[in-house]
């Protein structure tokens, strides 16, 4: 029943999303298949295996099964296995049955409860402005000073 959920999913969001990327039929690297080396794609891959190297593509997609060991650069990234490594994505989704052991870079983030992460989160602002210049613009949290009275 998951599986067929997830399927009805993954079409469903095709199909109301971009329409030259609807028509796209994704790269699926299965369960039983281990891929040792750097991938690079100009559309959407999902991963139900192993692999051992770096990603580049357009949007990716770690199923329950997947595990990944690497830097993955993608513009939509959706965590649903494990992700040992470095994770560079304008929108990234963390389920909760993910595992991210190593820092996420994002403008978008979306973590469901549960999900295990291990590293750190950062918040990239991209815009007009940032795209021209070769390094991105880090965001960080306002500080928080709380005082405290003592009720007697």
């Amino acid at each position: 029943m998951k599986k067929l959920k997830k399927m009805l999913y993954l079409k469903m969001a095709r199909a109301f999303g971009n329409s030259k990327r609807s028509h796209q039929v994704p790269t699926i690297i299965g369960e039983t298949t281990r891929v040792t080396g750097d991938l690079k794609s100009n559309g959407i891959l999902h991963v139900d295996g192993f692999i051992e190297g770096d990603i580049n593509c357009e949007e990716l997609v770690i199923g329950v099964k997947g595990n990944v060991i690497g830097t993955v650069k993608a513009q939509s990234m959706y965590l649903y296995g494990t992700l040992q490594g470095k994770a560079i994505a304008d929108s990234l989704f963390i389920a909760k049955t993910a595992k991210l052991i190593g820092d996420a870079t994002h403008n978008t983030i979306a973590i469901e409860p549960g999900a295990y992460i291990d590293g750190h989160c950062i918040r990239v602002h991209s815009d007009t402005a940032t795209a021209s210049s070769s390094q991105p613009t880090v965001v960080q949290a306002p500080k928080v000073v709380a005082k405290i009275k003592a009720v007697k």
